[in-house]
């Protein structure tokens, strides 16, 4: 990465119910495209997320856009630019596609950008009187992610997108991520390498609470050996990493 970072993550750590989760995390997002966070089952994956967004208690430096937020509660790391998509989606399902949208509106000087979202994408448009109940799973990962553009924002954490999705939702959801990233620079924790593939251009590996690679992700998954021992997955670098999230 040759740019500065837009999101620099110096020696974070987690520590809750008496039990060390992170022991000094450091990761760099690039401030364009996706940068994708990997690691086995409970390398901390999840946990480092909700550090950065001030979920969990936390030491150590979150620099967004070199201004340190650790200290910071949630909400005002929210109002100063990180938009959060979280692992279930978190979408409402007996409210419209427009009032689930609605709800994530934040004040600001230009309004919420509905152009934005409609322009990436036009199928919430369409869909906008449409109970989000009644969406498929991509189109449900449109509205998470369509939350985190109305407003702004500098930076996209989606955390497993494509969790528990058919392969056919999975393409739709990387297409998704895709379009977002041209917008705006995503964060993407993912167990599938064929979407890190596809999507990402840097990548992190944790491992035990720690960090144990990074760098350019075509390094990265163009090599089996280093492929198999960071993430274990066995049948070369394109197989589907295919162990559950951690928690």
């Amino acid at each position: 990465m040759t740019a500065s970072p837009l999101l620099a993550v110096r020696d974070l750590r987690v520590l809750i119910g008496g039990r060390h989760i992170l022991h000094g995390v450091d990761l760099d997002v690039a401030p364009q495209g996706v940068t994708a966070l990997l690691g086995r089952n409970g390398a901390g994956k999840t946990t480092t997320v909700r550090g950065v967004l001030g979920l969990v208690p936390r030491t150590g430096s979150v620099l967004l856009d070199g201004e340190e937020t650790v200290g910071l509660p949630t909400h005002t790391l929210v109002r100063r630019g990180i938009g959060y998509a979280p692992e279930d989606r978190g979408i409402f399902a007996g409210l419209t596609v427009a009032e689930n949208l609605r709800l994530a509106e934040r004040r600001g000087a230009d309004g919420p950008a509905y152009g934005l979202v409609h322009e990436l994408f036009p199928e919430l448009k369409r869909r906008e009187k449409q109970s989000a109940g009644t969406l498929s799973g991509g189109q449900q990962q449109m509205v998470a992610i369509g939350r985190t553009l109305l407003n702004g924002n500098r930076l996209i954490i989606a955390d497993e997108p494509t969790k528990g999705l058919a392969p056919k939702v999975v393409t739709e959801v990387a297409q998704v991520l895709e379009r977002a990233a041209e917008a705006v620079p995503v964060l993407l924790v993912e167990q599938n390498l064929a979407v890190v593939r596809r999507l990402a251009r840097h990548c992190v590996v944790l491992a035990d609470g720690r960090t144990a690679h990074q760098g350019e992700a075509d390094g990265l998954l163009g090599d089996a050996e280093a492929t198999r021992r960071l993430l274990g997955v066995g049948r070369g670098p394109l197989a589907p990493f295919t162990a559950e999230a951690d928690s």
